[in-house]
């Protein structure tokens, strides 16, 4: 039996919250993040995206590409609320949902005897109707499929992909849009001349294995429409973590420091939509002769807020001393746990909703999604 999977992600999630909440926002570009000189965008309206502005930007570059917009700080406790609602919807259609992050999830409704067009309006119309938001969804037989279908007419949007549009659909594609290939494996392939799914398809899988190792099979697969994955009710989260390669390599103390500043407001966003706190703290810094340093901290209390892990990063950073140019900087966040009460519940659903809670006691964990993170990840 052809699966039936529906990816569903809410449009411009926490600058939609604020558009709603107040009318006069509305239509204006707005910009949620931390608004000091070393914050970073969490996302924004699509009508400041029209200027270049995304989710992850430092907030100084997105005031000088956007300086006439409306900045604004997080509310997180005001989007799980609306998160929960959104949530609440979903679980009532069925119980076999994957959140991704706090905005944005998986849900398999093959078991259900109705079209999953017919579901996937309905849920849209719920959404807009109890929040005020709109969420597009994607419709076909896996989750790659459900999810490009779902990206395809934001915002609002509603998509159904069937098995023979799965060639006119993917073969146009930027390779970055295939699960599993990230920037930089984008940038290798291009180097080679790959640059749509179309190039990537001319590859043999024993070229992709050369290029992605064991994942190479899986690429191969899901190119031509094929992915395994089921839907997942839980997903252990081990780490949250982010990097990047910078475009030259530098020893600005000051300007890594800024890198790592932003890397845990995102991480702390991720912590916070999942409900989650960390206790290890792990910086990564590969230096302009490709070594690779990596430094871990183990503290005695778990945290999750911006402050407190940019705090540790930066002395994790300073006591590395790295005399060589840095080419790349990473932060990333391990040891999780939901070990406070208040934050026990992503959704503050009930049991059988909360990913399992009851069975795996809430010990470690994953939307966003994301994104925002990536969730993972807000978005």
């Amino acid at each position: 039996m052809m699966r039936k999977i529906i990816h569903v992600d809410m449009d411009a999630f926490f600058a939609s919250v604020e558009q709603h909440d107040n009318p006069k926002l509305r239509g204006k570009p707005v910009i949620v993040g931390g608004l000091s000189g070393r914050g970073v965008v969490s996302t924004c309206s699509y009508e400041a995206r029209k200027y270049g502005v995304h989710s992850a930007m430092p907030m100084y570059m997105a005031k000088t590409l956007c300086p006439h917009g409306v900045f604004l700080p997080v509310r997180f406790q005001r989007y799980r609320e609306v998160s929960e609602k959104v949530f609440d919807i979903l679980y009532s259609v069925t119980d076999i949902v994957e959140p991704l992050s706090i905005d944005e999830a998986y849900l398999d409704v093959t078991d259900i005897d109705k079209n999953p067009e017919d579901i996937a309006k309905e849920i849209k119309e719920k959404v807009y109707m109890t929040t005020g938001l709109t969420v597009s969804a994607g419709v076909s037989y896996n989750k790659f499929l459900a999810k490009i279908a779902s990206d395809w007419n934001k915002p609002d949007g509603l998509m159904v992909i069937t098995e023979d549009m799965v060639p006119d659909i993917l073969r146009p594609l930027s390779v970055s849009k295939v699960y599993g290939i990230g920037k930089k494996s984008s940038e290798r392939l291009k180097k080679i001349g790959v640059e749509k799914v179309d190039d990537l398809l001319k590859l043999s899988q024993d070229e992709l294995r050369n290029i992605f190792g064991k994942y190479g099979k899986e690429i191969y697969d899901r190119i031509r429409g094929i992915d395994s994955r089921p839907v997942e009710t839980y997903r252990e989260t081990k780490s949250i973590g982010k990097e990047t390669t910078l475009k030259k390599d530098t020893s600005d103390v000051d300007l890594l420091l800024k890198y790592l500043r932003g890397f845990a407001n995102i991480v702390s966003s991720e912590l916070k939509s999942e409900g989650l706190y960390c206790r290890t703290v792990t910086v990564k810094i590969k230096t302009s002769n490709f070594i690779v340093h990596t430094r871990s901290r183990t503290l005695n209390e778990y945290i999750d807020l911006p402050d407190d892990i940019y705090s540790v990063a930066e002395s994790i950073f300073k006591e590395a001393k790295i005399i060589q140019p840095v080419r790349l900087i990473g932060l990333s966040v391990s040891n999780l746990s939901a070990i406070k009460i208040k934050q026990l519940s992503l959704f503050d659903l009930d049991v059988k909703r909360n990913l399992k809670i009851d069975k795996i006691v809430y010990d470690v964990n994953k939307k966003l999604g994301g994104h925002f993170v990536k969730r993972g990840s807000d978005m």
